[in-house]
């Protein structure tokens, strides 16, 4: 994953396209990762309130720890990776990125 000029404006749209079109597309095949996947939603659900503006705000603060630690998405399925997917798999379940406002 690059963080390329922009990706704050849009971090969902900018998640989708880095990493979450190509994860939830391997969930289809892979039934470990959809409940490694679904243990990581239930942490964001007890965590935080599930509105656009909140889960942008977690992606952000998560994001800016994962440049700090020097993260890559390798393509495995570690916990970052596992997260991140999370995130993409709610914003698409709540309808965040159907519209055409930044997300």
């Amino acid at each position: 994953m690059v963080f390329e000029d922009g990706w704050a404006a849009s971090p969902l749209r900018w998640l989708m396209g880095s990493l979450g079109e190509s994860q939830l597309a391997r969930m289809d095949a892979d039934p470990g990762l959809v409940a490694a996947v679904d243990q990581h939603v239930a942490v964001l659900r007890d965590a935080i309130p599930l509105d656009r503006e909140t889960l942008v705000d977690y992606l952000l603060g998560f994001l800016d720890e994962l440049r700090h630690r020097g993260w890559v998405f390798s393509g495995e399925s570690d916990a970052p990776a596992l997260r991140l997917t999370a995130v993409c798999w709610l914003a698409r379940e709540l309808g965040f990125l159907e519209d055409g406002n930044p997300a």
